[in-house]
């Protein structure tokens, strides 16, 4: 039976992966630190218990897999809290132990799995106004894109072992079992939507059902190599987005959030996550013949919010 392995599996994405996994035939293993949290998982999914730092324990269920995808990392801004010192080098180093493990299961096995599935942001890019960023930009230089880098490089050893490496740089994921669409929407619901300062940043976005389905896609498409993109095709700005989601949820969407005041609360999580952007369009993903289920915000919005 083909089996995928899922660090970070009882997170947001890992557990909407595990069953798209199951249903789709693949034996699927989830390792987490608290193995009793996981419940309800289905027909075809089991947790393994692991530390998150090494292969200890898990590592002999790399031999033969499928893939490897590696989910594993401290959250960086959900719910939106201030980085702290302590907290930005917990969200550095949760990741690079996580690859570190995966990295040492892959060289155990002796069949390697055929694939590391890595994941990152679009935050590897930085802040670039309005100029349109595919895969082949250059990585920016800020916290984000800091951490960005050593994720993704914390599983590339995998390449030299033959195994191939792909990588996934998210957008704002939208969902309905949680993440940041409900910090989004709840002012709206309250009648206090709008945009965030200015507006004008751009806000790479991916419905949870693309998500999914790209990193599948990923897995099974063998010709899948090196960064992809994970945003729907039409990149809107926060106003834009603002705008939507006020149509959406039936609300006035004219009370704009200040800047300063941002910044003020969350200090440098403002500017990197909120107020700022990347304009990232998944230029590999399509190239490769992914298509979308939701390339339109409004009807991503309206099938997670109505």
């Amino acid at each position: 039976m083909k089996r995928v392995i899922i660090t970070g599996g009882t997170g947001l994405i890992g557990g909407a992966l595990a069953s798209e996994l199951a249903r789709s035939g693949y034996e699927v293993i989830l390792l987490s630190r608290n193995p009793n949290k996981a419940r309800d998982l289905g027909p075809g999914i089991r947790v393994e218990r692991w530390d998150a730092r090494t292969a200890e324990g898990w590592g002999a269920l790399a031999d033969g897999a499928t893939a490897i995808v590696n989910l594993a990392g401290e959250s960086i801004g959900i719910p939106p809290l201030p980085w702290t010192a302590a907290r930005k080098q917990r969200i550095r180093q949760t990741r690079l132990d996580a690859g570190q493990a995966v990295v040492e299961a892959v060289k155990q096995a002796r069949e390697k799995p055929r694939v590391v599935v890595q994941a990152s942001g679009v935050g590897y890019y930085g802040l670039h106004g309005d100029e349109v960023i595919t895969e082949e930009k250059a990585a920016g230089k800020d916290f984000l894109a800091a951490v960005a880098v050593d994720w993704e490089a914390s599983t590339a050893r995998v390449q030299a072992m033959g195994v191939r490496h792909a990588i996934i740089r998210t957008g704002l994921l939208f969902s309905r079992q949680g993440g940041v669409l409900q910090y989004l929407a709840l002012p709206f619901r309250f009648f206090a939507g709008g945009p965030l300062g200015s507006g004008k940043q751009w806000q790479p976005w991916i419905h949870m059902a693309d998500e999914i389905g790209a990193i599948c896609f990923l897995i099974e498409n063998e010709k899948a190599r090196g960064p992809f993109n994970l945003a729907a095709p039409n990149a809107v700005t926060n106003g834009a987005l603002a705008r939507v989601l006020g149509r959406v949820l039936r609300r006035p969407a004219f009370f704009p959030t200040p800047a300063f005041a941002m910044k003020l609360v969350l200090g440098e999580l403002a500017e990197l996550l909120l107020l700022g952007g990347q304009r990232a369009v998944p230029h590999k993903l399509t190239q490769l013949g992914y298509q979308f289920n939701f390339a339109d915000l409004e009807a991503a919005l309206r099938d997670l919010l109505t």
